[in-house]
């Protein structure tokens, strides 16, 4: 089977490296370090401008129809340089949602303005007690005349400083099963009773714990039906568990590479040895990745596979990460900023960011389970 992305994939991979060597500049590199934040205004707008913020959308809902194996060659080329895409990917993606489910309403409020680059919208899922299972969700929303009032908290909400809505998931019906008392609202953060607390991860990253004191959304604002946003949530993260590091492994093994030259440790066997390990993983990582890709393009069920894509590229940064610093030694602990820092501070950064990764976008047990269920059929185990 030929793993090969095509020409179309590889000429807007070419078509990304041009616009990225013009528009992500040292500047925002170093600002988006700073800060802990992965979004940068002036970007998004580049991004706008190209008219790739509805990479992945169809032509009926507005999109340019790119394929699978075009959007991995996009993808890949933005994470290998640490493009400030989070916030654009999130905003589009609950934007894509309220096309296909939202109201009339909703969609006159909110696409034109995300379609400009005007709003960020954050995700509100996690919550401080209930780690990565989302339909545990204890956040209640009380129905009030012509709303909704909402109490509780959320954790790692990502961007919520600066963004201008929260995607929420929050508990209408405490006396059902969990996954069907649950309903989405697209919160606005400038409601009185919304407070936002700064929290860094361990990788550097600005994230948020976010409280709902009294919280009054209006109707207007829910996404789908009442007590039905386990099926909205499906819907706005079908491809979620598929995501793939294997970008962020690249960079680790470019690094480790260019420091293993510079240093003349090349001729080290061990050194030699987790190179070739490392391109070798890196290269698993790829074909997992576009074998899910291709199943998607091809009209298959492909869930399965990507969360085996997420898994191993995720688990194999984490210790390719580890065994690189192990060999480049406390040298690599120095972060960037520090003018001895070992290839600018990226081993010493992905050995923290590498942790993460695990846990982002499903974790691997959840990865493990969805492998259990869709691919070796097991019964469910929770």
């Amino acid at each position: 089977m030929d793993f090969r992305l095509g020409e179309k994939a590889e000429l807007l991979r070419k078509e990304t490296i041009e616009f990225l060597d013009e528009h992500l500049t040292e500047e925002i590199l170093e600002g988006c370090h700073a800060t802990g934040v992965n979004h940068d205004v002036e970007f998004a707008k580049a991004v706008r401008d190209r008219g790739w913020l509805t990479m992945g959308w169809s032509v009926e809902d507005g999109g340019d129809g790119r394929d699978p194996l075009e959007l991995i060659a996009y993808g890949e080329e933005m994470h290998r340089r640490n493009a400030p895409m989070y916030a654009i990917g999130t905003t589009m993606g609950i934007a894509h949602l309220i096309q296909k489910l939202g109201t009339d309403e909703q969609q006159r409020e909110i696409i034109p303005k995300a379609l400009n680059a005007e709003i960020v919208i954050a995700l509100g899922f996690t919550e401080p007690e209930n780690g990565s299972d989302a339909a545990a969700a204890a956040t209640r929303a009380v129905r009030t005349g012509d709303g909704w009032t909402i109490n509780g908290s959320k954790m790692f909400t990502t961007n919520a400083h600066i963004a201008d809505y929260v995607f929420m998931l929050a508990r209408t019906n405490p006396d059902v099963s969990k996954h069907r008392g649950l309903t989405t609202f697209l919160v606005p953060l400038d409601q009185p009773g919304v407070e936002v607390q700064a929290v860094r991860t361990m990788s550097g990253e600005r994230t948020n714990i976010t409280f709902y004191n009294d919280v009054f959304v209006a109707d207007k604002w829910r996404i789908g039906e009442v007590d039905g946003g386990w099926t909205v949530m499906a819907t706005a993260f079908l491809t979620e568990h598929s995501a793939s590091f294997h970008a962020e492994q690249w960079r680790l093994v470019e690094a480790f590479e260019r420091w293993a030259r510079e240093s003349g440790r090349l001729r080290d066997g061990d050194v030699a040895a987790r190179i070739g390990k490392s391109h070798t993983e890196f290269e698993v990582s790829t074909l997992l990745q576009r074998r899910a890709a291709w199943a998607a393009s091809e009209g298959l069920d492909a869930h399965g596979l990507g969360s085996m894509s997420k898994l191993f590229s995720t688990e194999r940064l984490e210790q390719q990460a580890n065994e690189t610093l192990s060999l480049v030694g406390p040298d690599g602990l120095r972060a960037r900023g520090d003018d001895t820092a070992v290839q600018r501070g990226t081993i010493e950064h992905m050995v923290r960011h590498a942790k993460g990764t695990t846990i982002y976008a499903g974790t691997s047990e959840i990865q493990r389970n969805i492998i259990g269920q869709h691919v070796l059929g097991l019964p469910r185990s929770y």
